[in-house]
């Protein structure tokens, strides 16, 4: 069955949702690649990764489910690009590992770029003809940052710099330049599951009392926020008495609350949770079917506050999301069902995932 017949209506109070062939059919992936996954953002690295001694950093538009080989370039002036790392002639891959050149050349046949990607030579093409051609260059991307955060889209389907700008301005009493890396914190896992089942979980504060007992305590589930916007949604956690929070600044629009989570996640599949500590950021990879890749990468802002609130349970809590993801994809094989009904109180995100899947794929 095509995936076009996917409808997920509008009105949360009739909408159903996505049928379990979306997340059991390997052709549905397909789709999903390319209609969802080809057009999205996706994370690069922290604007660290091109210290004084390199700039060129190649790596892979989500490693290990599209894997198109990119390459970060710093050119003379300072300035970021996103080219293509493989090259117009026979395909080789141009940069094995970071470095620090002044143009980019091939070591297979010695074709050369500047590090704008345009071509400038190759040795033994005197003879042919209507040579070079434009697509000869390489082929660029765009760049865009939340703060120090880099990222890329290979056929965006959306500007992601307003997602950012407006996140910007709700956290500008966040320090972003002031986060460091902690590569001892942070952690892949990998899940039996269908990558939308995972953020779908991410996307539902109605399992939290269930599910999370511990979270529960440190959060008021009564005043817990959520907020949609086109490409992106937000949750808003609040903390219950004692527990940790932001200290807001009085001009803030939360002034007077205790948040101790902005949980933002951006469609399809990128999530910047920022707690009083500092920021998580989770990617979440398809690899087949059922098996999806989730990436936690941690930046400290302030370690003494690392294991209090919300933000302090983030192992316990994601051993606890694995294992009822883990059980929905194992119930999803079930021959007896097929699609379900949102709460239209506690499911909004929810249904806006499965909107805009749903439209995505219609396309």
């Amino acid at each position: 069955m095509n995936a076009k017949k996917f409808t997920v209506k509008r009105d949360i109070k009739i909408a159903e949702t996505l049928p379990k062939r979306f997340y059991k059919d390997p052709e549905i992936l397909k789709e999903v690649k390319e209609k969802i996954f080809v057009k999205s953002w996706q994370y690069i690295g922290h604007e660290e990764i091109m210290s004084v001694n390199i700039n060129l950093y190649p790596f892979n538009f989500l490693d290990n489910f599209i894997n198109e080989p990119l390459l970060l370039v710093r050119d003379s002036s300072d300035n970021l690009k996103c080219l293509s790392n493989v090259c117009t002639h026979r395909a080789n891959i141009l940069i094995d590992n970071p470095c620090e050149a002044k143009g980019i050349r091939c070591n297979y046949h010695g074709r050369k770029f500047d590090l704008k990607g345009n071509f400038q030579s190759m040795p033994d093409f005197e003879e042919t003809k209507n040579f070079p051609r434009d697509c000869e260059n390489l082929k660029t991307f765009p760049i865009s940052n939340i703060g120090p955060f880099l990222f890329t889209s290979l056929e965006p389907e959306f500007d992601i710099k307003s997602v950012f700008d407006e996140i910007s301005n709700r956290l500008s009493f966040f320090n972003f330049h002031s986060l460091v890396k902690r590569t001892d914190l942070s952690v892949d896992h990998l899940v039996s599951a269908n990558w939308a089942i995972y953020c779908e979980n991410y996307l539902d504060p109605f399992h939290i009392p269930f599910v999370h007992k511990d979270l529960t305590r440190v959060l008021d589930i009564d005043k817990y926020g959520l907020e949609i916007y086109e490409n992106y949604n937000l949750q808003v956690g609040y903390a219950s008495d004692g527990e940790e929070f932001f200290n807001l600044p009085e001009d803030h629009p939360d002034y007077g609350n205790k948040i101790s989570a902005y949980y933002y996640w951006i469609y399809p599949n990128i999530m910047l949770n920022f707690y009083p500590w500092g920021l998580s950021i989770n990617v979440i990879t398809p690899i087949d079917i059922n098996r999806t890749k989730v990436s936690f990468i941690q930046f400290m802002l302030d370690e003494s506050k690392y294991d209090s609130g919300a933000g302090g349970l983030i192992d316990k809590v994601e051993r606890e999301d694995e294992y009822v993801v883990e059980q929905v994809s194992k119930g999803l094989e079930s021959r007896y069902y097929n699609t379900g009904r949102f709460s239209p109180t506690k499911e909004i995100t929810i249904h806006h995932f499965h909107r805009l899947i749903s439209e995505s794929l219609n396309k």
